[in-house]
């Protein structure tokens, strides 16, 4: 199946060009770049899997989630389902972005699902996705080290998120190290000088860094797929869960096969 088919529309998208704003800004957004119709039929696969989690995780959900993740994982979409989404995982185009990013082959990591809080006055906040299981120390050599890639699939118009350009290679400044550690009397809700705020509408692409300093903005009708490729570092696809890859009858259904195989 070729992106054409797929729904991908590639004709106005200079990988290299693309490649060296996301080198220098810790993200890139390609406009237009799914076909809606692609998008419709990615969304009932994805709301099915919401709808469960959400029944499933309702407490969770209530006082603070704000995203899902496995949804390759066997047990909620059926075998037609899941092979919808690694066909996703696996379209030439998007290895192709992946492989180029990060020098290398990619490895698929894992799929989430971003959606707006339960309370609409609960807070977003500031972070680097390595925070949550690296000390301090840990981090600062994580900006030197492999990389984690979102492709991030918004599913309807949302108001994006908000990022501090060039993060995924500097680290914090003063400020943005008491904001989103909540030192000094600070919280990580408070605005950044340095962010940027990147909205984003259906059919959109946006690739970051997850390590660069982010913030999800929400609000509108936020629904979006977010696929993450890594470096094929033994550290990282070590926490890879083997569950949610294709098995071996899916796998030979699907482009670009390597980036399912773990070792």
């Amino acid at each position: 199946m070729d992106a054409k088919h797929l729904g991908i529309c590639v004709v106005n998208m200079n990988i290299q060009t693309s490649i060296a704003a996301y080198r220098e800004s810790s993200f890139v957004k390609l406009e237009g770049f799914f076909e809606s119709t692609l998008l419709q039929n990615i969304e009932k696969t994805v709301l099915k899997f919401h709808h469960h989690w959400l029944k499933e995780n309702e407490s969770f959900y209530q006082t603070r989630a704000i995203n899902s993740a496995f949804l390759t994982k066997p047990g909620i979409l059926t075998g037609v389902e899941r092979l919808q989404l690694f066909k996703l995982v696996a379209n030439n185009e998007l290895v192709e972005l992946a492989n180029e990013i990060l020098g290398g082959s990619c490895q698929f990591m894992n799929t989430q699902l971003f959606f707006n809080p339960y309370n609409p006055e609960q807070k977003n906040y500031w972070h680097r996705d390595g925070q949550y299981h690296l000390n301090l120390e840990e981090q600062k050599q994580a900006l030197q080290g492999a990389q984690v890639l979102h492709f991030r699939v918004p599913l309807r118009d949302e108001p994006g998120i908000e990022i501090v350009s060039g993060s995924h290679k500097h680290w914090d400044t003063v400020e943005e190290e008491q904001v989103r550690l909540e030192r000094d009397g600070h919280h990580n809700f408070e605005d950044l000088s340095t962010g940027t705020e990147v909205p984003l509408k259906q059919g959109d692409l946006l690739i970051f860094n997850a390590m660069a300093i982010h913030r999800g903005l929400y609000g509108m009708d936020r629904l979006a797929l977010d696929i993450l490729y890594c470096d094929r570092d033994p550290q990282l696809l070590s926490i890879v869960d083997k569950e949610a890859m294709p098995c071996s009858s899916e796998l030979t259904l699907l482009k670009n096969q390597e980036v399912f195989k773990l070792p």
